[in-house]
């Protein structure tokens, strides 16, 4: 179904593809799925009988291990690599055949249930980059518990309150994680989230890193090396396709977190379909996504969909510039014979900046590299067109998220190449009836912009709900528009049937692909003592994409300086939420400008700060508020010039 990567075709096959799934959905699906081992092929293909709660594949039972690793190695990719983990930090370069990572996840999936885990257990996983992280991610699924990754950069609060809503019987963790210059000691994050936590696990795994040995906690904590030690290997565990692989709650929520579930069958065979079709690789490939685990990136396209698909994945502990310098990914690359590389806009703007000829691509040899992928955040045309002329190689940029855990729209290279539209994800993939609807729920002409939905139902691989928070799935997703998911994004198709995303339409601000909700480091701000209110919006930044800004009006008769103030709340904001927030930078003002009704002007905020016209809000309760705040940011630097 497939055809040559790289390949502009006049006869658009993926037009001719989402041609056949709108004609056919369920028999398209059914396709896909024959490309799975199934324990027990499924009984329908698609159940819609308690819509908008659809499910795929009920009656189907798998093992999403199984198929990633046991598959491969009983039909002669054994000694294939599974997994090269490169670390620039620690100077350590190491391959697991898919025979050796096999072995390593049966031993640590028979620690788990030693240590008290089964099938449906919770496992919250909180590490850095390395293979251990992997392995325990992959022998949760080999048990059929359902395995919930929180990003080691979030602070203990954050991980409090995944901990207290997943209720996880274990946690595995590590030592220590390592950054460019430092050494980030993980142990005392962890003791704390536990000690905040209304609920605490069973057990904590710990993995001793060498660069940082952690104290343990007699009772609680266990060694991974000793238990490895000891450990005798487990069978793959048959679950439901309906069943839950894994947990991810995405970033910046405050009160209930938002989990989004992820379920084994439909991940499985949205995941396996999309490797060739989408991204153009062939079993016993190499490919890697420069992500991190925390992230559905790193969920999706480090550790299932390219080990479903026989290929070779690259985890990377390192940074795009730094570790040691602007052409790290091109050595990376280079070294292992990478074919399809995928990162976020955000790192290539960092190398672009410390590398603005090119030359440190030139040092490499890249005769290897075929497709480089963009996404996590909307790529600015410059920076695309950057990274053509010096790759040399088709430059993609497609647009997904948390939610549906595989790409929206894209242009799929395995289908024969689209032209590229800088600045346009291109065309919507089969399965997902992307729209552009209007503030009353009608469509919206070509061109035109507004909120871009998904008629309902979603593809496999997307969220079937939120983890023990039905009627959250419904209100933040199903609500506005009956029939439709809300992507919160918006933006337009054009003419051709092209989507142009320009960015969300919520408090959610996007940081170096991380999303980030202003609305959690506002709830921060607000809970200092001498702060009265505040409020907090993403700047453009040529770096991250965005950085959140935050304003704050203090409390009548504080005497206190200022600058000691926002030097505070920046402290506070790193403790609460981590370093992820990239929050740096609190301006003191005399007033917010606001609606009549008390709704803070955050856009036309944003809009002074990024030095773009504005229209001044027929709604606004005072107009000179707004030329107070122009002349205060103005006095701290914004617009950057």
């Amino acid at each position: 179904m497939h055809t040559t990567p790289g390949i502009h075709t006049t006869q658009s096959i993926q037009d001719d593809v989402y041609a056949q799934w709108v004609k056919d959905p369920e028999g398209f699906w059914a396709e896909a799925g024959d490309a799975i081992h199934w324990n027990k092929r499924w009984d329908r293909v698609l159940d819609s009988s308690r819509a908008p709660f659809y499910r795929w594949f009920p009656g189907g039972v798998v093992n999403t291990c199984y198929n990633a690793l046991d598959w491969h190695v009983e039909h002669g990719r054994g000694d294939q690599p599974a997994l090269v983990y490169d670390s620039p930090v620690t100077g350590t370069v190491k391959t697991f055949t898919f025979r050796e990572l096999l072995n390593e996840v049966a031993r640590f999936a028979g620690v788990l249930v030693g240590q008290g885990a089964g099938k449906g257990h919770r496992v919250i996983i909180y590490m850095p980059m390395v293979p251990e992280a992997v392995i325990a991610m992959l022998a949760c699924a080999r048990i059929g518990a359902i395995h919930s990754v929180v990003f080691g950069g979030f602070a203990s609060h954050e991980l409090a309150a995944r901990i207290s809503h997943a209720e996880p019987t274990l946690i595995v963790s590590a030592s220590c994680g390592i950054e460019v210059n430092r050494v980030v000691p993980y142990k005392p994050l962890l003791d704390k989230a536990i000690e905040l936590a209304t609920v605490k696990p069973r057990r904590c795994i710990i993995l001793q890193r060498p660069e940082e040995r952690a104290p343990m906690i007699a009772g609680r904590d266990r060694d991974w090396g000793e238990l490895m030690a000891a450990a005798r290997g487990a069978e793959c565990v048959p679950v439901a396709a309906t069943d839950p692989l894994y947990i991810l709650y995405t970033s910046g929520t405050t009160g209930m977190p938002k989990g989004v579930v992820r379920d084994n069958g439909g991940h499985a065979v949205a995941l396996k379909w999309s490797m060739p079709h989408i991204y153009g690789v062939e079993p016993g490939e190499v490919f890697w996504a420069a992500s991190d685990l925390g992230w559905a990136v790193g969920h999706s396209y480090i550790v299932y969909g390219p080990l479903l698909n026989g290929n070779t994945t690259i985890l990377y502990e390192g940074k795009p510039v730094g570790t040691p310098d602007p052409g790290a990914f091109w050595r990376v690359i280079s070294q292992h014979r990478v074919r399809v590389f995928f990162t976020a806009p955000t790192a290539i703007r960092a190398i672009k900046r410390d590398d603005p000829t090119g030359e440190h691509v030139r040092r490499h040899d890249l005769s290897a590299f075929r497709t480089f992928f963009l996404a996590g955040e909307r790529c600015d045309p410059d920076t695309l067109h950057w990274a053509e002329q010096q790759l040399g190689v088709p430059v993609i940029d497609h647009w997904w998220q948390t939610e549906t855990g595989w790409p929206i729209g894209v242009n799929c290279v395995g289908l024969g190449m689209l032209p590229v539209k800088p600045g346009s994800c291109a065309k919507a993939v089969a399965g997902y009836d992307v729209r552009v609807l209007g503030e009353d729920g009608h469509e919206l002409p070509a061109g035109e912009t507004g909120n871009i939905v998904i008629r309902l139902p979603l593809p496999p691989g997307c969220l079937p709900t939120l983890w023990n928070n039905d009627e959250g799935y419904v209100r933040s997703y199903m609500s506005r528009y009956p029939g439709y998911y809300l992507t919160a994004d918006a933006g337009y198709k054009d003419e051709d049937g092209y989507l142009w995303v320009m960015g969300r339409t919520d408090d959610i601000i996007n940081v170096a692909g991380h999303r980030l909700s202003t609305g959690a480091m506002e709830e921060v701000l607000a809970s200092h003592p001498d702060v009265a209110e505040c409020a907090v919006v993403g700047v453009a930044d040529e770096i991250k994409g965005e950085i959140p800004l935050g304003l704050i009006v203090l409390k009548v008769g504080v005497q206190r300086p200022a600058d000691a103030i926002a030097d505070e709340l920046v402290a506070r904001v790193r403790e609460r939420i981590g370093p992820v927030a990239a929050f740096r930078k609190a301006i003191v003002v005399q007033r917010l400008p606001k609606t009549r009704s008390g709704k803070i002007l955050r856009g036309t905020i944003k809009k002074i700060a990024d030095g773009k016209e504005y229209r001044v809000p027929p709604t606004i309760d005072d107009p000179v508020s707004l030329d107070e705040i122009t002349a205060t940011l103005a006095t701290a630097g914004y617009p950057r010039r």
